[in-house]
């Protein structure tokens, strides 16, 4: 795999961890089974090693994933978490 292939490679791959995340997260109506998700970011991760140039920090991999939905209200916990 060259750069150019590595770098389409890794925009498919953070698009379809977007659209991942945001099904699990927001609407809680996962869109693949969690071995699939590990192996689309392990995928992602693997890349951006080898291509390091090719790192944004807008990747999946640099950042928590999900925003809560409106469905689940906050909670305030006894103890910091």
């Amino acid at each position: 795999m060259n750069a150019r292939q590595a770098a389409d490679r890794i925009t498919e791959l953070s698009e379809q961890v977007r659209y991942h995340d945001i099904q699990y997260y927001t609407h809680d109506e996962p869109s693949v089974a969690d071995a699939e998700y590990d192996r689309l970011m392990r995928e992602l991760r693997d890349l951006e090693k080898a291509y390091p140039s090719l790192l944004s920090p807008e990747s999946p991999t640099q950042r928590v994933s999900g925003v809560v939905g409106h469905q689940f209200e906050a909670v305030e916990h006894r103890l910091p978490m």
